[in-house]
């Protein structure tokens, strides 16, 4: 269990600090562009599900490892154990979709609850940022 503590602390270490990253490079980036405002905000837009991505991916390559190590648990249901599927359930998992075509056995019930509360926690924050964003460029028309 000490192991999955620590996996989990890293993960959410590490895409938050992804995450806080991009955030900071695209507000840099945005007050100094030089493009029509509706170009800034979908700069913005896809910047931001650039760095969801690099943290899906992270967790992905966390599930698929600590699967390989066959200390944390398996996966039952429509998996077959590749990167692909560590991947799909990855990107189910932090959104919050959970399709429920795959189901998590063991520790790894801890680490996809800590993904889904983390994709829950930096979308609101990339909501709240665009949000901000975009209310920075529309008063300055």
């Amino acid at each position: 269990m000490f192991s999955t503590i620590v996996v989990n602390c890293l993960l959410v270490t590490i895409a938050v600090l992804i995450h806080y990253e991009a955030l900071s490079w695209l507000s840099m980036k945005l007050a100094k562009a030089s493009l029509p405002h509706r170009f800034k905000v979908i700069f913005g837009v896809f910047g931001a599900l650039c760095a969801h991505s690099v943290e899906i991916w992270i967790f992905a390559f966390a599930y698929y490892f600590m699967l390989k190590s066959g200390d944390f648990g398996f996966f039952r249901g429509d998996f077959n154990g590749s990167m692909l599927d560590c991947s799909y359930y990855s990107f189910i998992t932090y959104t919050s979709l959970g399709l429920g075509d795959i189901a998590p056995f063991g520790h790894l019930r801890f680490v996809t609850g800590m993904e889904a509360l983390t994709g829950l926690v930096l979308i609101s924050w990339t909501a709240s940022f665009l949000f901000l964003e975009m209310q920075k460029l529309w008063n300055h028309k």
